[in-house]
């Protein structure tokens, strides 16, 4: 198991050390023992069962999960390898599981308290505060620091441009929670964020992969604004677009406390070179930065890549924003060739 001072095999074994939840776990097997092995032992003994394991080994062969491909790969050839271990165990899943459950259940209404009269308070939107919100917020217990994670759930749910977009479509989520980075992670992607269920639970990558910070604030808010319209919308055709864009320009826009709009609703935020982000593609409701070959390929939202090369980030959105034009323009012609030809 996992140790500060690290172990020494004997004649006779191996010791295999992995990385899971960012601390470090070593294992003794016998000489001949194999991939397969690994997965028994680690489901044995951490608890995790093996549809819940994933296998990070650098280099190759890369991702290996259970059923493997190679299931009698020896052990001894991967103990000059990093190794990182992507799995819940059976306890956490019971816990995660559990939370949606309370999360979902229907809420027994309390008792009325006497309202205190506030000249100026807006009782109707109070009311719609307290319906369209997360109304449960969990961090990972099991990583660093879940109070930090909490905080920071707390001010995504108390963003007063998420609110307003919240009470705007209506959008009421049992469950807003942290996604564990390594459960997510490979070598051509990231995902930033999930959505179960059309809105029963969000989930959103708060981390960096080596656990020992967070992600910018506006990357993760922009994140949450992609899986709000999940809610309505699950492909990623044209009115999934539409409502994330607008989405976007209704938190921005009603950010107050941020300055997305003056006392007077007059609109004056304007994006910095810094608040503008490298998205990569959306993912079958998940966001993904990187993809390609190359780390200085970034995916767009068509599916297109763009060379990065010594380009700023704004200019990246830009080139991509031009792709993904002539990628429609190009599709629409086509659609009116067949239109045409299929006319009598």
């Amino acid at each position: 198991m996992a140790s500060e001072d690290q172990p020494s095999a004997s004649g006779d074994e191996i010791l295999l050390t992995f990385t899971h939840h960012g601390n470090r776990v070593s294992l003794f097997f016998g000489k001949d023992a194999t991939l397969s092995d690994l997965s028994e032992k680690i489901a044995e003994d951490l608890q995790i069962p093996p549809s819940n394991q994933k296998f990070l080994i650098t280099p190759k062969p890369g991702l290996e999960k259970p059923p493997f491909k190679d299931p009698t790969l020896p052990l001894a050839d991967l103990l000059s390898r990093k190794i990182i271990l992507m799995g819940n165990t059976t306890a956490e899943i019971n816990s995660l599981n559990a939370s949606i459950a309370a999360a979902s259940a229907p809420r027994r209404p309390g008792p009325i308290k006497a309202a205190t009269p506030a000249r100026n308070r807006d009782w109707n939107k109070v009311q719609e505060e307290a319906q369209y919100t997360f109304h449960t917020l969990r961090p990972l217990p099991y990583l660093p620091n879940p109070d930090r994670s909490l905080k920071f759930l707390e001010r995504l749910r108390d963003d007063a441009g998420i609110k307003a977009a919240m009470r705007t479509h209506k959008f009421s989520v049992p469950l807003l929670t942290e996604m564990d980075p390594a459960m997510h992670t490979t070598h051509e992607s990231r995902t930033l964020g999930l959505n179960r269920n059309q809105g029963e639970v969000i989930e959103l990558r708060l981390r960096t992969d080596a656990y020992d910070g967070y992600r910018d604030y506006k990357t993760i808010r922009k994140t949450l604004c992609h899986e709000l319209a999940h809610n309505v919308w699950g492909p990623h055709d044209r009115n999934f677009w539409d409502l994330c864009k607008q989405i976007e320009k209704e938190v921005d826009r009603d950010d107050w406390k941020s300055g997305g709009r003056s006392v007077g609703n007059e609109e004056f935020y304007e994006p910095s070179e810094e608040d503008v982000y490298d998205h990569g593609g959306w993912t079958g409701g998940e966001f993904v930065l990187g993809g390609g070959s190359s780390s200085n390929t970034v995916i767009d939202s068509a599916g297109g890549s763009v060379s990065a090369g010594n380009l700023s980030r704004r200019e990246i959105l830009a080139r991509a924003a031009e792709e993904r034009v002539k990628r429609t323009k190009r599709a629409e012609d086509e659609s009116r060739d067949a239109g045409g030809n299929g006319a009598s």
